[in-house]
């Protein structure tokens, strides 16, 4: 039995992982997670691994919107799933030296699971009406089946038995050099005692232990190993699949409560999210209305969203002034991607893209001194590592790439890593201050090119959205006048042209 709330079957499988420093995920995990290292656990693992068939996406929203419906039954759910595990955890489960010892520690687990499978079931019997995903009903119908009272109680009667209380009946045959072979276990004797074992006594075929033979005694744990080691490896079976189904469970419902947490969070902002339509790889590009990236709003506590329309571009380049969301909005493409296959909303009013075979960062890194090479080389040695990986479909996110070399030269290595990769069938969103790099593209622009450009209102002050603009070679100065000098006073240019 499996839970199957992330799966739509066997098939499904994530294909790549992201860059979480570049896109600052510590942050959406954190809110996932609200202090709970299990929620943040199962936030990271899935959403560094999206999805790439649609319809296994399709199968996480249609969960999601169930969650969504009944937030209070899966946070019960959850909860009981994860006070399972913690109660299992508190069992050792180090290396048996013998099967009578594994035996034992695998009776009590399954005896402390199967009252959590109990209130797992009726849990899940009272709220099983309200959901209406396929994946729900699914797990619902096996709680219900595979779950019975009828089950249940010949399952804690044998558990009962396998105690042994009453002593172990087997018989065996002798082999060669009058050992014992072919142990076959019957079922133990009750209170009782079973007749065969009076018949054995009667006939004079018994063996009476003597209380003062102390090897003897000794023997006894090793003939009762041997007469139980197969008993004893299926209830260890048993005991790690029951283990395993209620990981499983807490794993992927921990992730859809963390879900429902990042959710709250930015509705609570007055941020808008919504449930994105995953297209196939070759579908149209992406569009947005309202995107932001949820870390920066989680961070700063708001988010100022822009709009997307990408038409036919394989390359959509943005440039403009310093500090006017160019980076904020790199990210809020990447997160809304990465968050649209992994099957949970997107931090907009509307997302649809084509799934990405694989999404790659690569941003501007702080100097590091301890370098042995330049900056520049370490540019091209991260760009060659990410190009190793890329194939079709993929999507690839720029920040600033190769400006820590003089423009003309980071302008002609950016062009042709831009045209090999675009021409690979590989998306690329790059933003850049180069704007030799900027203007170049644009003059032999086509419909393969969209040119994005900070915003600014009617007193030139930014707005931090991002719009259609053609690259400027305006660095605007008073922006750096003002971060420099913290006065009102204009500079006695308003901009700075090279």
């Amino acid at each position: 039995m499996r839970p199957g709330l992330l799966y739509a079957g066997e098939g499904a499988r994530p294909h790549a992982a992201v860059d979480a420093e570049d896109l600052q995920l510590d942050a959406l995990w954190a809110a996932m997670a609200r202090g709970d290292e299990g929620l943040y656990a199962a936030a990271r693992a899935v959403t560094l691994a999206p999805l790439t068939d649609p319809a296994d996406i399709a199968h996480r929203q249609e969960v999601l919107r169930d969650c969504t419906g009944n937030a209070a039954a899966v946070r019960e759910l959850h909860a009981l799933a994860d006070e399972a595990v913690a109660a299992d955890q508190k069992i050792f489960r180090g290396p048996a030296a013998r099967p009578e010892v594994l035996l034992n520690r695998s009776l009590r687990v399954l005896e402390q699971s199967f009252e959590y499978l109990r209130r797992l079931r009726d849990l899940a019997s009272g709220h099983a009406r309200a959901f209406g995903s396929p994946a729900f009903s699914r797990l619902f119908a096996s709680l219900r089946t595979e779950l019975d009272e009828g089950y249940l109680r010949g399952a804690e009667t044998l558990l009962d038995q396998l105690q042994f209380e009453h002593g172990i009946l087997a018989e065996a045959r002798l082999g060669p050099g009058n050992k014992s072979v072919g142990f076959r276990l019957h079922e133990p004797p009750g209170k009782g005692r079973d007749p065969s074992v009076r018949r054995f006594r009667k006939s004079g075929l018994a063996f009476a232990v003597p209380a003062d033979n102390e090897e003897t005694w000794r023997a006894l744990p090793a003939f009762r190993d041997l007469i139980v080691e197969e008993v004893a490896q299926a209830a260890a079976a048993s005991a790690d699949h029951v283990r395993d189904f209620l990981l499983a469970l807490r794993s992927e419902l921990g992730f859809y409560v963390g879900c429902l947490n990042l959710a709250e969070s930015l509705t609570g902002l007055g941020l808008p999210v919504c449930v994105p339509r995953a297209h196939p790889a070759a579908g149209p590009a992406p569009s947005a209305r309202g995107l932001y990236d949820p870390c920066l709003a989680l961070l700063r506590g708001g988010a100022v969203g822009s709009d997307l329309d990408a038409g036919a571009a394989a390359l959509i380049m943005v440039t403009g002034a310093n500090r006017g969301g160019k980076t904020t909005f790199l990210r809020g493409v990447g997160t809304a991607q990465l968050m649209m296959q992994c099957g949970m909303f997107v931090a907009a009013r509307h997302y649809a893209a084509p799934v990405a075979h694989g999404i790659f960062t690569h941003f501007r890194r702080e100097e590091d001194r301890s370098m042995t090479s330049g900056k520049l080389d370490e540019e091209l040695a991260r760009m060659s590592a990410v190009v190793d990986r890329l194939r079709p479909g993929a999507l690839l996110l720029c920040n600033e790439s190769f400006a820590s070399t003089e423009e003309r030269e980071g302008s002609d290595i950016a062009a042709e890593i831009i045209g090999a990769l675009t021409g690979l069938g590989v998306r690329v969103v790059f933003v850049t201050h180069l704007y030799d790099l900027a203007q170049r593209l644009h003059a032999e622009a086509g419909d393969d090119r969209l040119f994005l450009t900070t915003e600014r209102d009617a007193g030139g002050a930014p707005t931090f959205r991002i719009v259609p603009g053609t690259p400027s070679p305006t660095a605007h100065a008073r922006d750096l006048y003002l971060r420099v000098f913290g006065d009102d006073r204009p500079p006695g240019r308003s901009a700075y042209h090279r």
